[in-house]
């Protein structure tokens, strides 16, 4: 007689675990033509206790794998809580993310309960998921509509997702919209009109970044996110030099400077709209390996391929210059970057607006630009009589 063993959690704690978490999606996605491999040793960063502040200050991070009776690897997840998150919530509430699984509720809930449990003995009530240990724009929420290819470091996933997390207890915290809109249409006739005054006065002009003087374009960055966001949101902390130094020298490697555009008053920086080309595009060639071998091939791909699709990371102006045509402004400027550079991208997407935002939600829509994926983040309270309540809005 033949007794088969039930399916395994294994915890993610050797180079053989590392593998087979990092390559589990493959498996999972292999019919699916839109799916495109992340890079591992993005991945690995993120679960590295010296390259992810957010085990600096005390967060922590475990991974597991679930294999079925025959050893076969058919699920994955993390779980993390961090003082650096800033859930609002009656309760302490961690996070699980990085979860992939087969379309099976059993196997899916075990994954979700294992998240549970870790993050209990931590000291935590409550859970988010999907998201990431880290930031915000990066591999958070689910995908629930918007089969499309993903924008680097944002999940895709299979549409039964929805239905696993909901059938294990996840409520809606918020969804997330992903807008997008044709780089080669014409403009409406009304974003001329809203910015004529603001583009014949002597004073405005915009430019795009250069290259050889990101150290000028970090502090314009500085200025306008500071006033424009840390200012005028809660949610947004204020930015320092440093920060966005390094930024700016993060994003030297993949910059083009004829899509990310500044307007100023004088010499004040007044707005900005900063794009990127989209790194999944050459990074679908790459099988998820950024190697020595992976560098040369991007290097290959970036010169042989045009990249048809940026990804639009900041579009703000500052307070005393909101709702006088600046906005509108700014994007006729953009479009006529595109047109006399006679760029190759065909379609633009911006990093997900939360449906607590609606005043964002109104400025891209402003732009013509319609949801082309939507993405939804759970909470789970593990104490059923927590009054539940979605984001607030912002």
């Amino acid at each position: 007689m033949i007794i088969f063993s039930p399916m395994k959690i294994v915890p993610v704690d050797s180079p053989k675990s590392v593998r087979q978490f990092l390559e589990m999606p493959v498996k999972l996605y292999k019919n699916s033509p839109n799916y495109i491999r992340p890079i591992d040793q993005d991945i690995e960063k993120i679960f590295d206790r010296e390259k992810n502040k957010y085990f600096r200050d005390g967060g922590n991070a475990q991974r597991w794998i679930l294999l079925d009776n025959g050893g076969q690897t058919i699920g994955r997840v993390a779980a993390f809580h961090s003082p650096r998150f800033s859930f609002e919530a009656k309760v302490p509430v961690g996070g699980m993310g990085f979860f992939e699984c087969i379309n099976d509720k059993a196997a899916a809930h075990l994954l979700m309960d294992t998240c549970k449990e870790w993050l209990q003995a931590e000291g935590k009530e409550g859970m988010d998921g999907p998201i990431n240990f880290g930031s915000r724009e990066r591999w958070w929420g689910v995908l629930v509509d918007g089969d499309l290819p993903p924008s680097y470091s944002m999940p895709y996933n299979h549409f039964y997702y929805q239905e696993l997390f909901e059938s294990y207890g996840f409520q809606l915290y918020f969804k997330q919209f992903t807008y997008g809109r044709s780089c080669i249409d014409a403009l409406d006739q009304k974003f001329y009109d809203k910015g004529a005054a603001l583009s014949k006065d002597p004073d405005i002009s915009f430019r795009s970044i250069k290259k050889k003087n990101l150290e000028q374009a970090a502090k314009d960055f500085l200025h306008v996110y500071n006033l424009a966001w840390a200012g005028s949101h809660k949610n947004f902390k204020k930015m320092d030099l440093v920060q966005a130094n390094s930024m700016m020298k993060a994003m030297k490697p993949v910059l083009d400077e004829d899509i990310c555009v500044f307007g100023y008053h004088k010499e004040e920086p007044i707005c900005m709209y900063i794009n990127i080309p989209d790194l999944n595009q050459i990074f679908k060639y790459l099988n998820g390996n950024l190697n020595w071998l992976g560098k040369l091939k991007f290097l290959w791909y970036k010169k042989t391929k045009p990249n048809t699709k940026m990804i639009g990371l900041v579009f703000g102006v500052i307070p005393k210059f909101q709702n006088m045509g600046t906005e509108a402004a700014l994007i006729t400027a953009s479009k006529n970057f595109l047109e006399t550079k006679a760029l190759n991208y065909l379609t633009v997407e911006m990093n997900w607006i939360g449906d607590f935002n609606p005043k964002m939600i109104s400025v891209v829509e402003g732009l013509e630009a319609t949801v082309v994926k939507t993405h939804h983040t759970y909470r789970i309270f593990f104490d059923e009589s927590v009054a539940f309540e979605r984001h607030p809005i912002l």
